[in-house]
């Protein structure tokens, strides 16, 4: 009895505890204060941090020091309702206190209800199925496996799978293989073999790489880390029919591009093709941490039987209760509507300022080219104004804001732009 009373006691005691009490215990409070700390705690495999962000709402975020920022990157595409949505952090909250996590012995109603709402959002034909995952690099590593296990209808086992010059697919193992980027490939080769890159966008280069050896092409219908670079017209249509010729998978990483990101569920909507599976992440859970592979048709969905895959976190009840929440205020509050009325507007008037020399992307994933290497520059000097945008390149700008960015809050940022880059070159 009295070990249940002290237990229930102590529950109660750190139920009210603020969060900064807890991770906060040594008297440091400025920014300077917590990167010196995170240097000799965290490995350095992201540099040096370059602010301590502590509180989040909507599209602002605010700094150790206090100091607010208009969010243009959105965590990388993944805070897709912005920070501290009241909806979503509601229902995680309620969820974690009702059940956390059961393992894969077990489902619940979440995960099957999620599940359930992505078929039904990307139109996916009877015995298509869904394997949850915690991240975007974890549902292409499942891809990755789903593509091996395809023989094209033969007995010969096939191992070549095609990707894009430019491509990002990920960092553990397997997706790294088919991420294009050399300076992330070489320090870790030998990678998983079999994955050849071709140009990017060259029907042609497609043509002459898909044959009957080839299990999979793997693509991203806009590469967002090679600088928000679209495919061109006509690709995806291309890709569809060579793939379906010979048998072998077409599989769409949507992880960036996908759940509203370009104003639809899923960029490829306009294309016209079903994939034989999809990729997504990022703005799935709002902010928490969950991936999915979807798989279209019993045909691609049963390459991968029990045993073969697995995952302990993927799919638990309160990231997929995140998702659900996600999706619902996406649907509720007319999201989409949003991503393309300011997206349109961001991509307009960033066309119109001195020194932007290209804009790319659709909805609210942006890239613009400057007319000097700077991009890197125009990042700090946009912090210092008080904004959060990335540079993907040396003259590559990309912005993923929150979903929910107004038309106001874009023109802000719009208005800032030209001084901003002048201070940039200015720094040069």
């Amino acid at each position: 009895m009295n070990q249940t009373r002290t237990g229930t006691h102590a529950a109660g005691t750190l139920e009210k505890t603020p969060v900064g009490d807890l991770v906060d215990g040594k008297g440091h409070t400025s920014g300077a204060d917590w990167l010196a700390r995170y240097s000799t705690s965290l490995m350095g495999v992201f540099g040096t941090p370059q602010r301590v962000l502590v509180r989040g709402a909507g599209c602002l975020v605010w700094d150790a020091d206090g100091k607010e920022y208009l969010d243009l990157l959105g965590g990388i595409a993944v805070n897709a309702l912005g920070h501290a949505h009241p909806f979503v952090t509601s229902v995680i909250s309620s969820q974690l206190a009702t059940l956390g996590h059961v393992s894969n012995f077990f489902t619940s109603p979440t995960q099957i209800a999620l599940a359930e709402k992505l078929l039904d959002l990307t139109d996916a034909p009877a015995g298509s199925k869904v394997f949850f995952t915690n991240s975007g690099t974890e549902a292409n590593e499942a891809a990755f496996k789903l593509a091996r296990r395809n023989t094209g209808g033969s007995d010969k086992k096939r191992t070549k799978i095609i990707a894009l010059e430019g491509a990002f697919h990920g960092r553990t193992m397997g997706a790294l293989a088919l991420t294009a980027k050399e300076a992330y490939r070489a320090p870790f080769e030998p990678l998983p073999g079999g994955v050849v890159h071709i140009p990017f966008g060259d029907v042609e280069a497609l043509k002459d790489a898909v044959d009957e050896s080839v299990a999979a092409v793997f693509l991203e219908p806009i590469q967002g880390e090679a600088g928000v670079r679209p495919l061109p017209p006509g690709y995806l249509r291309a890709a569809r029919e060579l793939t379906a010729r010979v048998g072998a998978l077409l599989i769409l990483d949507e992880v960036q591009t996908g759940i509203g990101r370009t104003g639809k569920w899923l960029a490829s909507e306009d294309s016209g093709i079903m994939p034989d599976a999809v990729t997504l992440a990022k703005g799935l859970g709002g902010g928490f941490p969950i991936g999915a592979l979807i798989t279209f048709g019993d045909g691609t969905s049963s390459l991968l039987s029990a045993g073969q895959h697995g995952t302990t976190f993927g799919g638990n009840p309160v990231a997929t209760a995140a998702a659900l929440a996600t999706l619902h205020a996406i649907e509720s509050q007319r999201v989409l509507e949003n991503v393309d009325v300011v997206g349109e507007h961001l991509r307009a008037r960033l066309a119109s300022i001195e020194g932007v020399t290209e804009v790319r992307g659709e909805g609210l994933l942006i890239g613009f080219d400057l007319d000097a290497d700077v991009a890197p520059a125009v990042v700090t000097a946009g912090l210092e104004a008080g904004f959060i945008v990335n540079s993907p390149g040396p003259r590559t700008i990309r912005l993923a804001p929150p979903l929910v960015l107004t038309k106001d809050q874009a023109s802000t940022f719009l208005a800032a732009f030209p001084a901003i880059l002048q201070t940039a070159k200015d720094a040069q």
